[in-house]
């Protein structure tokens, strides 16, 4: 899924569903910021008395990237596509009859479903954003996994969806152009498998129907068989079941709960979801309805637009941008206030998954080497 859905629908259900606002921004923010936080190593100016690591006798934080650019060499390796893309974006079903088959997304599988329960019980709003991530995540990319995989390897990649938004109108007619022996010829030494490139965007466009072939035969002799993907009835699914799994927190962490709100429409929620339109337009729809249904007010500006740097720089007293922007920062200066930080707390809690992440995968008898 994209931003609309990791934090706007996110932002929007929690609220919906009787979270203050600002218990309401700490989890979206922290759904969103998986797909953002791609610095994996951070050196400090000075030595610090927090949670921290050390990375050649110099004090640190590592290994705490959610993500990363997925074409940039350095980034493009089995432990950034373990580490982050598995574990974030991909969480295996544990299902099959080979390594390569259990590391293939399944909606609610047992892994994201004992970090769900484990985490609706933990007064943690960011570790529960982290997780809701995760958990969509399992819904859209489902059939797919984390790691360059045959699993990937699909073919006749087909878009049902009639009237789509201009950009897709392009590809298709790029696509058409090509006969069937050039357009995989293109995928196969063009877009590697891994992940769902060689699906394009098409799994994170929420009103797409689409369908491709894959190799359902175990040791991938060649049997290949068509899945029609209706993206509408997943995002429906996967909200309706987050719905749920927010008012179960409020439930159990009551502190977060605003009891002057009693929305009850969460149709409109479900429309704005889905909405066929491009990105930008479905963020501002997102915008316009928070606003419309009183969910958030004309002060709340700043929780109604994502910045993926804001937690960065509250957090750093030099940060700048193109810095922040490279898989290692040296030289690096924590703000006042530091200790309390959503990114030092995101960071934590990002430890903590990647922990519980492969622990619950070894329950479920996958064991995936690091």
């Amino acid at each position: 899924m994209k931003r609309d859905a990791h934090y706007y629908a996110i932002l929007a259900f929690c609220q919906a569903c009787g979270f203050k606002k600002e218990a309401a921004y700490q989890v979206a923010y922290a759904s969103q910021f998986v797909d953002d936080a791609k610095v994996n190593h951070i050196v400090l100016k000075e030595n610090t008395h927090l949670e921290h690591d050390r990375i050649d006798n110099k004090p640190s934080f590592f290994n705490m990237a959610t993500c990363h650019s997925y074409f940039r060499i350095k980034t493009f390796n089995y432990e950034a596509m373990i580490n982050n893309t598995t574990a974030f974006h991909f969480v295996p079903g544990c299902k099959g009859e080979n390594f390569s088959r259990k590391l293939r997304c399944a909606k609610e599988s047992p892994v994201i479903l004992d970090l769900l329960q484990e985490v609706l019980q933990k007064d943690d709003l960011i570790k529960l954003g982290i997780v809701l991530h995760v958990y969509a995540d399992s819904y859209s990319h489902q059939g797919f996994s984390g790691i360059l995989s045959k699993v990937n390897d699909i073919k006749e990649c087909k878009v049902k969806t009639k009237g789509l938004p201009v950009f897709f109108d392009r590809v298709i007619q790029l696509l058409k152009r090509l006969d069937r022996n050039r357009y995989e010829a293109f995928f196969d030494s063009a877009v590697p498998a891994y992940g769902h490139g060689q699906a394009l965007d098409y799994p994170d466009c929420p009103y797409l129907t689409w369908s491709y072939q894959y190799d359902y035969s175990d040791e991938f002799r060649g049997s290949y068989k068509r899945v029609e993907i209706n993206n509408p009835k997943r995002y429906k699914q996967a909200f309706t079941k987050i719905q749920k799994h927010l008012k179960a927190y409020l439930e159990n962490h009551p502190q977060y709960r605003d009891t002057e709100i009693g929305f009850q429409d969460f149709d409109i929620l479900m429309d704005a979801l889905v909405a066929k339109t491009t990105d930008g337009s479905r963020e501002r729809n997102w915008r316009k309805l928070l606003m419309a249904q009183g969910l958030f007010g004309i002060g709340d500006l700043d929780w109604i637009t994502y910045d993926d740097t804001r937690w960065l720089r509250e957090a750093f007293a030099n940060f700048e941008a193109k810095k922040f922007h490279e898989r290692k920062v040296e030289e690096v200066e924590l703000a006042d206030g530091f200790a309390n930080s959503h990114w030092y707390r995101f960071y934590l809690a990002v430890k903590w998954y990647k922990s519980r992440f492969f622990q619950y995968c070894t329950k479920y008898q996958l064991v995936i080497p690091r």
